[in-house]
């Protein structure tokens, strides 16, 4: 990782905290609890991507946690955004056209998504 990345890294987790710490709800009883979850995520995150050393990597986590940061101050929501991707109801159990369906569930995930597993 590079001086001037790790300075990015560096200053969005900052920020990130920043944020957190003078978030206000819509509802002001779920304040707390909005900035707890902030504050969690982003330690969760940042550890989880901690140990990454590819530029692609790094740089997509990077474009992840400001899309994430624009959409929550944005909507005044810090959890992400409910995505509409088609199920994989119509492919067979294995085979051609399930891994077709696959690749492209991973490739319609939204940029502010990428870190989440599907449940």
């Amino acid at each position: 990782m590079t001086a001037s990345t790790r300075q990015t890294v560096l200053s969005l987790y900052t920020r990130v905290f920043r944020i957190a710490r003078t978030w206000q709800a819509h509802v002001a009883s779920e304040t707390e609890a909005e900035r707890k979850y902030i504050r969690e995520e982003a330690r969760a995150l940042f550890r989880q991507n901690q140990q990454l050393t590819d530029h692609e990597s790094i740089k997509k986590c990077i474009d992840e946690c400001e899309a994430r940061i624009g959409i929550g101050l944005h909507y005044r929501n810090p959890y992400p955004r409910a995505t509409h991707i088609p199920p994989l109801g119509l492919a067979t159990q294995k085979g051609r056209k399930l891994r077709m369906q696959q690749r492209l569930r991973k490739q319609a995930k939204p940029i502010y998504l990428q870190s989440h597993e599907e449940t």
